[in-house]
């Protein structure tokens, strides 16, 4: 991991780690998860990890072959999101009316979730990879479901961007690629920018 990168310029502090051994090694991994919302730094964060990380061959009689995961987590309906319903990402459709009720809501937030989804799967084939891609979305709250997940899914490696909030923002919201470098069961690639920084609990 750290000849891939280190050739390129830091603009942020990293953390020096040794090695795992399912990062050091080219085609060990048999699962990636990536974390995707509606930011680009999360797509960065994708584009990331198909250049840089190498899933391991396959066994011939493997019912789950290795695998990249584009996980999104869609924000649970709620009074909020009806009276400011997020924009729709990467051109998705805008003319929409405000939702009122949770029906609507929950529309709105699938319409988020698919055009999320959508743009991650057309990185997948501008690199070719979509054969070794799944996608997989839960509602609740990112930092825990983010987590679970990485656990659930027995992920060697967890990458994720890093979204640029004020200090007011991040401190009610928290970060969450910072309680996921802290509390994800497995090694944790954070990318800002074109910067990577790599955590591990």
């Amino acid at each position: 991991m750290s000849n891939e990168s280190g050739s390129e310029k830091r603009r942020t502090r990293q953390t020096h780690l040794s090695p795992s051994p399912t990062m050091s090694s080219g085609g060990n991994l048999s699962c990636v998860l990536v974390s995707v919302d509606g930011s680009e730094e999360s797509m960065n964060a994708l584009r990331w990890a198909f250049t840089n990380l190498k899933l391991r061959s396959p066994a011939p009689d493997s019912t789950h072959p290795p695998s990249f995961v584009i996980f999104h987590v869609q924000s649970p309906p709620s009074i909020a999101t009806g009276l400011n319903p997020g924009a729709i990402p990467f051109g998705g459709p805008s003319d929409i009316e405000v939702p009122a009720f949770t029906a609507a809501i929950e529309a709105h937030q699938k319409r988020i979730t698919n055009a999320v989804i959508n743009h991650a799967l057309e990185i997948c084939s501008e690199f070719n990879v979509t054969s070794k891609v799944r996608s997989h979305v839960v509602v609740g709250d990112p930092k825990e479901k983010i987590c679970e997940a990485v656990q659930d899914l027995h992920a060697d490696v967890l990458v994720m961007g890093c979204r640029s909030f004020g200090p007011i923002k991040r401190m009610f919201l928290g970060s969450v690629s910072n309680y996921c470098a802290h509390n994800a069961p497995c090694p944790v690639i954070i990318i800002k920018g074109n910067d990577c920084v790599v955590k591990k609990n």
